[in-house]
């Protein structure tokens, strides 16, 4: 299913309910993160556990985020891009790779609004929780 405009949102949250959907997971695509409150309670209200890549998600209420750490990414960029506005040559520059931690982010507000029991286990593996 497909949303294209967040007009859509509602319509395709009420047929993944129809259909039986027990789950939503959601990809890191601009459109989605720009929208990240409106899905998470989307996801809430129609009780379809909701699991994201980004934390950025689980902080704004989605059930579980799993994936990469942009930050280090970010501030690297940054790093050579300050290097050449300082008049450094970027063919000079040494070429690196960030390395990005993988992070489970778990919100246990939105499980208790869902009526989900975490796990233990699961929750001692989080990189963070958020109650």
């Amino acid at each position: 299913m497909n949303a294209s405009t967040e007009n859509d949102f509602d319509a395709v949250f009420a047929k993944l309910v129809q259909l039986g959907a027990r789950g939503l997971v959601i990809g890191p695509d601009p459109f989605f993160i720009s929208r990240k409150e409106q899905l998470a309670e989307l996801a809430i209200r129609h009780l379809l556990p909701a699991v994201f890549e980004g934390r950025e998600f689980a902080a704004a209420g989605g059930l579980i985020s799993y994936g990469g750490n942009s930050a280090d990414s970010y501030h690297l960029a940054g790093t050579y891009t300050g290097r050449i506005l300082k008049g450094d040559k970027p063919a000079d520059l040494p070429v690196q790779q960030a390395t990005t931690k993988v992070e489970l982010v778990i919100n246990l507000k939105t499980a208790k609004a869902l009526g989900i029991d975490v796990p233990n286990a699961l929750i001692g593996r989080a990189d963070e929780v958020i109650e």
